[in-house]
Formats: structure tokens, sequence, C-alpha cells
């Protein structure tokens, strides 16, 4: 797309089969990218607007260097690091199971450290010397408690704060390359459908998930996909230890105490 607000940069998304990931791809190549999207699920190129799909577990360091290398190989330079993949489960903390914790904290935490991490070194080398864009997926689970979410609030919380430590080492090391977090709020994505599809009255039960929203619906992938546009372009090119809020009014209404879990996807 010429004239894209990404025109000719590499961006790499993670969790980028479905959700929020899958809209991400999809706007970033409109915007003149070239997209790489890597998911734990194999993806089917043809039905893709990426223009590379690999699979990769982003808890594994080794899946994280090859797939740093396979966007390099292709395109010699990362541009744009979409740290998108996460999981949560709903336990409160005196049920929490062990090996959900773990595999939360592994994905969600350490999978983004991992990207930072190999991201920071790629486009440290990049032609023209260090520059590029992280975003951080993070939620606004990162920034309040839940009484349901224990483990999502401590690695989203995690993940705020990582973003700000890699922003700064970045902003005094390499000057060119930026590292922002995103808080979504209640986004309408599949992750949904086994509570709607277990309701009574699915179209009521959809109803009161909207209005728990200030402003009376859930977000969409495409509204969240937009703000980390924006974290990408040049546009925010003075931007970076930020937290993007995109929540509908969630965080500034103070309600989370509304819901007993986070509710976006990835």
């Amino acid at each position: 797309m010429d004239g894209g607000r990404l025109n000719g940069k590499v961006v790499l998304v993670t969790g980028g089969a479905s959700g929020i990931g899958a809209a991400c791809v999809t706007r970033m190549a409109d915007e003149g990218a070239f997209v790489v999207s890597t998911d734990i699920a194999p993806q089917d190129e043809e039905q893709s607007d990426a223009a590379l799909c690999l699979q990769h577990d982003v808890a594994d360091e080794d899946q994280w260097i090859a797939a740093i290398a396979a966007t390099l190989e292709r395109y010699g330079r990362l541009d744009v690091l979409v740290n998108n993949a996460g999981i949560t489960f709903r336990q409160p903390i005196e049920d929490a199971s062990l090996e959900d914790w773990n595999r939360m904290i592994g994905i969600n935490l350490t999978g983004t450290m991992l990207g930072c991490k190999h991201g920071v070194r790629a486009m440290r080398d990049n032609p023209g010397g260090p520059s590029g864009s992280i975003i951080n997926m993070s939620s606004m689970a990162g920034m309040i408690g839940m009484a349901q979410a224990p483990g999502y609030n401590a690695t989203k919380g995690g993940v705020r704060l990582l973003t700000k430590s890699v922003a700064v080492r970045c902003a005094t090391e390499y000057r060119g390359i930026r590292c922002n977090s995103l808080h979504p709020g209640a986004i309408d994505t599949p992750i949904h459908e086994p509570r709607l599809s277990g309701a009574e009255d699915r179209d009521a039960a959809r109803a009161s998930m909207d209005l728990l929203q200030p402003v009376g619906r859930m977000g969409t992938a495409q509204e969240i996909a937009a703000c980390v546009v924006f974290l990408a372009s040049d546009d925010a090119s003075f931007v970076t230890g930020a937290e993007l809020v995109a929540d509908g009014g969630w965080l500034a209404d103070g309600g989370s105490t509304r819901l007993p879990a986070p509710v976006e996807a990835r």
C-alpha cells in the first residue's frame, strides 16, 4: 500500500492467527508493512494477510531465535515487534493451579521478555543503525486487581513494568528503539463464545457484557489494531515507556469489580 503509515516496515506479530493478533496482521499489512505472523497453532498462509506465517511457541527461546532469524533472512531487518500472544485462566488465588500459573508466566511474561530480548538484538543491528518499535500487549488487568485473575494480573502487571525497563535501556543505549505497552479492556473476540453459548439467553448475556463498559459496548479487535499501528508508526517517534489504555472508559470509571475476570483476547 503506497503511502501507508507503515510503508516498507518489517513487522513481527505473535499470536497472529486469531483475535487481536489477526486484526493487527491485517491492519499492518493494509498500512504497507511486510508482516510476519507467528502463532503456536499452524497457520494457513493462503488465508492470512501476513507475508510470512511461522509456527512459534513464545515460551521457547530457541523458537524465538528461529523466528527472528527467519524474519531477517527474508527481509534483512526488523522494524516492529508486537508481543501479543497471551493466555488467561479464571481461578481465585486459593484455587490457583500451579501448572496453569507457570503456563501463564511462561507465555505472558517470559514470552514477552524473550521477544524484547531478541527483538532488541535484531533492531540494534538494523541497516542504518538501531531503530524500531516494540509493542507489548498488557491489559487493563495489568493496572488493577481482579478477584478471579491473580495469575493474569501478575503477568500483565509484569509486562507493564518490563516494558518500562526495556524502554529506558533502549532510550539511553540505542536511542532509536522504542518500547510501549498497550492495555485493552473488554474486546469482542471469540474468547467469549464459551460464555455466550452456555447462557440461557445469548442475546441478553451479550447485552449485559456490553453494558458493563462505560461506552456501552465492548471494543473491537480492529480498534486495538489501530492503537498498535499508531505505536508502530513514526507518528509515535517520541513515545516510549508509555501505557496506552484502550478500555472504553473502564479504568476511568473505577469498574474493576464489575467482572470476575479479564475478558480481552489475543
